[in-house]
């Protein structure tokens, strides 16, 4: 029995990268044996192991055979025959098969080192083409990676366009969707994903919403980069630079879906865009199956980010409908997420990357403004939509006071 560490532990050292996890190959051992040994199998696929000390998993050496369409679509073998190359063979990218012998010597049956050294992101061998989840997980590293200088190798690149105009792609599950896009939001260059999805075609099955954006044009006046799907690119990094949060990051990414939506004869106008991006947002969300949360900020920021961009010209009447919209109230720490998001948004143009913000400012002061506001306890016989009608005009008052304060020389 032998035991390797490999895949994305290795790939992190060689990078000088901080180790978060570690997995091990085991060639040359049955599940009796491991379990003999005191290993603990879980795995429903096939058989893994946990340390009985570490908890680390242990992987028996297999190969694998595609039986049917999808990512769940095939048939493995363990075994005391299979070794450690056949078992390699199967991972995506030559970067992640790579492993490490007990006395420290790698072994590198495919390249791995040279495309580290290259700083490319290429697939191991043909059977790549036979898990559609490696499409995203390639946009993923590739986001993740970004900042080192690595790319997509032309040939991978190839065989994912493959992916996509055989369909191979229409196989994926919301579930994987979702969980390979929110670990891209978490990367530094989230919207190295989005392009390397749209260079191989496979964004226009995945996010239809985001791919439609490509091509349509905004004012150059408030947009120089004139394109919406740039500015929506634009917009995540400025997100990125913002915050770590990645539910500001994905309601940067959606909060323009609308205007995709736009009658050509309107172009470059958007009247009425963002009743059509929530609509979008809704949709989207409900397809990939994506936490309620998520859809929380990404409806709000879609609805109100144009109102909060003219936050100097809105009556306090206004603002004070925007902070209850937002909910403001009863999740101040979402709706400070709220005006991150909007500020990306701002920035997130040809020219405007480094201008302030001061209507996140305007607006806090607002809030500030509404909380202080209270009911007197003389007023508790009145009925409740009395209250609430007193309360909203006194925290009117109290944000036209603060306005007027902060405009003061």
């Amino acid at each position: 029995m032998e035991i390797y560490l490999v895949g994305g532990a290795i790939r992190d050292q060689l990078l000088g990268l901080p180790v978060s996890e570690r997995d091990w190959v085991v060639v040359g051992a049955t599940p009796k044996a491991m379990t003999d040994l005191g290993y603990t199998q879980v795995g429903r696929d096939f058989p893994v192991f946990l340390h009985p000390e570490s908890h680390e998993e242990y992987a028996l050496a297999r190969s694998e055979r595609k039986t049917s369409p999808g990512y769940r679509g095939f048939e493995f073998q363990t075994g005391e025959d299979i070794s450690l190359q056949e078992d390699l063979m199967r991972r995506d990218l030559t970067i992640n098969a790579l492993a490490q012998a007990e006395d420290g010597s790698l072994i590198d049956p495919y390249g791995g080192q040279r495309d580290l050294e290259a700083r490319l992101l290429r697939h191991v061998s043909p059977a790549f083409c036979e898990d559609p989840v490696r499409v995203l997980r390639v946009a993923r590293f590739a986001a993740r990676f970004a900042n080192l200088g690595f790319t997509v190798a032309e040939e991978t690149i190839a065989l994912m366009r493959s992916m996509v105009t055989n369909g191979e792609i229409s196989s994926l599950v919301p579930e994987r969707v979702w969980q390979e896009t929110e670990r891209a939001l978490a990367t530094d260059r989230p919207e190295v994903f989005f392009e390397v999805l749209r260079d191989c075609g496979a964004l226009a099955a995945v996010f239809p919403e985001i791919d439609a954006l490509f091509g349509v044009p905004q004012p150059a006046k408030w947009h120089p980069e004139i394109d919406t799907g740039i500015h929506t690119m634009m917009v995540i990094q400025q997100a990125v630079r913002l915050s770590s949060n990645v539910r500001v990051r994905f309601a940067a990414l959606t909060h323009d879906l609308g205007k995709a939506k736009t009658p050509r004869n309107m172009w470059p106008r958007h009247r009425g865009h963002e009743e059509q991006s929530v609509r979008l947002v809704q949709r989207l969300v409900s397809r990939l199956r994506i936490p309620n949360d998520y859809r929380d900020l990404a409806v709000r920021v879609a609805r109100f980010h144009g109102q909060c961009h003219r936050a100097a010209e809105l009556r306090p009447r206004t603002i004070l409908k925007v902070l209850e919209g937002t909910n403001a109230f009863r999740d101040p720490a979402g709706f400070e997420l709220f005006l991150l998001a909007c500020e990306a948004d701002k920035r997130g143009r040809t020219g405007l990357e480094d201008e302030p913000y001061p209507q996140a400012e305007l607006f806090l002061a607002a809030y500030r403004a509404a909380t202080g506001v209270k009911v007197d306890e003389s007023e508790a016989g009145l009925d409740g939509a009395l209250i609430g009608e007193r309360l909203r005009r006194r925290r009117t008052e109290a944000i036209a006071s603060a306005i007027k304060e902060s405009a003061a020389p």
